[in-house]
Parts: structure tokens; sequence; C-alpha cells
């Protein structure tokens, strides 16, 4: 396939399309999903505003001529998006597709392991924010245990689904005294933690400034007990600053939106359950193609309407991020995957 490449307005290249196949999750967690808010009775989007499988692998088609090589699916949680292993399928046969991921909370996960990993999908990255269950039940808002995301993970590695990456979620007096343990546990069983500041996504989280652990302050927690020294990325773009242990026993990252803002290496479209194109984690609103996949267009009509939507972006908001922002309404994380 030839890519062409196609820029935005700060001259990023369109590299990594992260695809939301459901608003819909297990878990209850207060920092995307709190419970209050997203009760039994919660109108969720029904089933035929979803993008089709067909209709999802057709925008990944015509993203993949631009010059994404890198796919994530996530929710929501994806895994309650029922025969999810054929729409992993049907993307990892895209030509131009060379990285095929998923983001998963895991508590389905040992039931789809192998399905994923023989359908094409390469790795898995789990959302765990801490191994104390008091602490976990407590985040992820539903009284689950670890035991079946550990069991998920397990099943994961067995099935080849590597590396396995750990996303941590830190909330200043909520988990910030487990993420040592995490990270001691995730060397022990080699995988990559990754600590993600506590953001100001959507605006259902009742986020403060205050609650948020620094990734300068994360890192010297961990160092505290296991010294370790930053490295590089390991590709243009990567968002997770990495630092590897002095000892040689595996390495951690730090996700830093708040304290350390990475716009400008943003590459990353986003595609919502029901087919808009989000340019930024933190937008207030995205661009429908769900109709131009149902109207009739073809696909250098959609591939044009893409081309525009990321030629005009201008998306730098943690670079921006002030007591305004914060305030002003944006598309909820659940919505379009962390």
């Amino acid at each position: 396939m030839n890519n062409v490449p196609v820029l935005d307005t700060f001259k990023r290249p369109l590299r990594d399309l992260r695809i939301s196949v459901t608003d819909r999750c297990n878990f209850r967690c207060p920092y995307c999903m709190p419970a209050e808010i997203f009760g039994d009775r919660y109108q969720f989007l029904p089933r035929e505003d979803l993008l089709t499988f067909e209709e999802i692998t057709r925008i990944v088609k015509i993203a993949a001529g631009l010059g994404v090589t890198k796919v994530r699916i996530t929710g929501g949680e994806p895994l309650v998006r029922q025969n999810i292993e054929e729409l992993v399928a049907m993307i990892a046969a895209v030509d131009g597709v060379s990285d095929l991921a998923m983001t998963t909370n895991a508590y389905l996960l040992s039931g789809y392991a192998e399905k994923l990993k023989n359908a094409g999908l390469k790795r898995i990255t789990v959302s765990l924010d801490s191994l104390e269950d008091e602490i976990f039940q407590k985040m992820n808002g539903r009284g689950f245990s670890t035991a079946r995301v550990l069991d998920g993970i397990r099943a994961a590695k067995e099935a080849g689904l590597q590396p396995i990456k750990i996303n941590a979620v830190v909330q200043k007096g909520v988990n910030d005294e487990t993420l040592v343990g995490l990270a001691e546990w995730c060397r022990d069983n080699g995988h990559t933690p990754r600590f993600i500041e506590y953001m100001d996504v959507g605006t259902l989280n009742d986020w403060k400034l205050e609650e948020v652990l620094t990734a300068e302050e994360i890192v010297q927690l961990i160092e505290e007990r296991f010294p370790a020294d930053p490295v590089g990325p390991t590709y243009p773009g990567e968002v997770a600053k990495r630092y590897r242990y002095r000892d040689g026993n595996g390495e951690f990252g730090i996700i830093s939106s708040v304290s350390q803002p990475f716009c400008g290496d943003c590459t990353r479209m986003r595609l919502s359950p029901e087919g808009k194109s989000v340019t930024c984690l933190f937008a207030e609103t995205g661009t429908d193609l769900r109709d131009s996949l149902r109207d009739g267009s073809t696909d250098d009509e959609i591939k044009k309407a893409i081309i525009g939507i990321w030629g005009s972006r201008k998306d730098r908001y943690s670079e921006q991020r002030s007591e305004e922002t914060v305030k002003r309404k944006k598309v909820e994380m659940y919505h379009i995957g962390g």
C-alpha cells in the first residue's frame, strides 16, 4: 500500500487510530464512569447507532491509506461488545496495519485471550489501578476483586499477547501508596506498568488538580525502591516516558498529560462508537463519519473528509490547560477510550 501521510496544522502526522467499539463498561471507575451518574437506568447508545464491524474496518482501511499503522481497540470495555474477536480478525487483515492492540479491564479476558490471539491481536494493555483488593474495589466502582483481572492477565500471557502493559491511574490519597507494590508485581511477572496522572478527561469525574500525583512524584516514589534511568521512546510520538531499572529487570512508564504535556508529538485520532472522529482526548466534540458510511459515499469521499478533519487539527489542550478549560464540556473518557 502506498501510504500518503496527512499532517495537521502543527505538522503532526496521522499514525494511530484508537477505536472505541462500545460506550458500555462492566466497571464504574469514578474517574471515568462514576456509578452515581451511570446507574442501571442510564441510556447507552442503542445497537443501531453503533458502527458495524464492516463500517469500522472500512474506516481502518481508509486510515491505513493515509499512514495509520497502529490501531488500538478500546471502549468503554471492548470485551462487552459481542463477537469482538471477529472485528479483530477483520482489522488484522488490513494491509498497512502493523500493530493491533487492545485496552481492557481484563475482567472477561480469560475467556477471550486465546480467541483474540488467534484472530490476530498482537498485544494487550490492562487497566489495573491497584493490586490491593479494598482499593481496587473502590476504584472499579463495582466491588470486584482483582482475582478475575489477574486470571485474565495470566491467560493473555499464556496466549502470547505480549508485551503486556498495565495502566494505573494514580490519584493522590486514593491509590498512590500502592503503586510501588504494583511496580514490584509487574517486575516479578514480566509486565510493564504505566502510571497515568489523574486527568481532567470529560466533565463528570469531579477532577481536582490537588488530587494529581505528578510524574516527578511518581518517579521519585518508585526510584526509592527500584533505581531507574530515563530512556528514549521506542517509536515517534510514544506517550509514556520510559524508565529502565538499573538492575536490568524491566522498565516502567509515566503518562504525564497534566504536569508534562506531550501534545507536540500526538499522532492519534479516535473513533467513537457511533462513528465520530475525535482528534483529541480532551475535545469538546467530534466530526460525524457514520452518515458518510451509510449514505453511499465513496471511499475517496470519506478519505477526503478525514484529510480535512486532520488537516485542520489544532488541538493542544494539555499545553493550554487552565481553570477555564478544565470547566469546559469535553467528550467523556468512556466514550472514546484512554
